[in-house]
């Protein structure tokens, strides 16, 4: 593991796991840029213990653990990296729903290690588990909310994530991020400016297994692109 090994997070992790990090020395990210420590690259380690991380902070933002939110959970894990991974993943994340979470300073620890394009792989991941149950709670919604504030995410951004899990047309314009009467140029540019932004590719560092998840972003880009050109006649 990474970044994530020392810090809010590392701490988290200690306890979820024992004497894991016992012998490791958890200094916040700010005082490890202080020593002038060079991080490391964003691990599949680090990225998925943030991601366990910000599920508890979701799942107890209502003040009650869903099995439909565990569910979601599981079957994320099973798709991305197989059964056993999965269970392994799920026992720790119970662990960590134990403990009181240091919120903010988590994401400040995210915001500082992690590039942008995990982030908002991050904020969908979160979004997808709070409407697990059918629902986005009020509750629910205003820990995403803080989440994304500290991690960086633009507004735009956020409604853009917000809309992917919305099927009407008003949505789609928000998740190409323009305006409803914009012209057919600017939502063509639009289109291929998040078709960048969201592909696939920019998580390539993280291996298939992540990718995977990323091209649930990029499918709701070209659908909602679609939608716009149907109601249009864009051809």
């Amino acid at each position: 593991m990474g970044w994530a090994l020392g810090g809010p997070i590392g701490a988290i992790l200690g306890f979820a796991l024992g004497s894991m990090v016992s012998t490791t020395e958890v200094v916040t990210s700010e005082e490890a840029r202080s020593r002038g420590r060079s991080f490391r690259r964003t691990s599949t380690d680090d990225f998925v213990v943030s991601l366990l991380v910000l599920s508890a902070a979701v799942m107890k933002a209502d003040g009650k653990i869903l099995k439909s939110e565990l569910d979601y959970v599981k079957a994320f894990f099973v798709r991305q990296f197989g059964e056993d991974k999965a269970q392994e993943q799920i026992l720790i994340l119970r662990e960590i729903l134990k403990q009181p979470l240091q919120l903010r300073k988590v994401c400040v620890q995210i915001r500082m290690n992690m590039q942008h394009p995990l982030r908002l792989q991050l904020i969908h991941y979160i979004f997808g588990l709070a409407q697990a149950d059918g629902t986005l709670d009020t509750s629910e919604l205003r820990v995403i909310e803080d989440i994304a504030r500290d991690l960086g995410i633009s507004q735009k951004d956020f409604d853009s994530i917000r809309s992917m899990f919305k099927s009407d047309t008003s949505s789609a314009y928000k998740v190409l991020e323009v305006a409803e009467d914009a012209t057919e140029a600017d939502i063509k540019k639009a289109y291929r400016k998040m078709a960048v932004k969201y592909h696939p590719d920019k998580l390539s560092d993280l291996g298939p297994d992540i990718q995977k998840a990323a091209k649930e972003k990029f499918i709701k880009v070209q659908e909602a692109y679609e939608t716009i050109k149907k109601q249009r006649g864009i051809k």
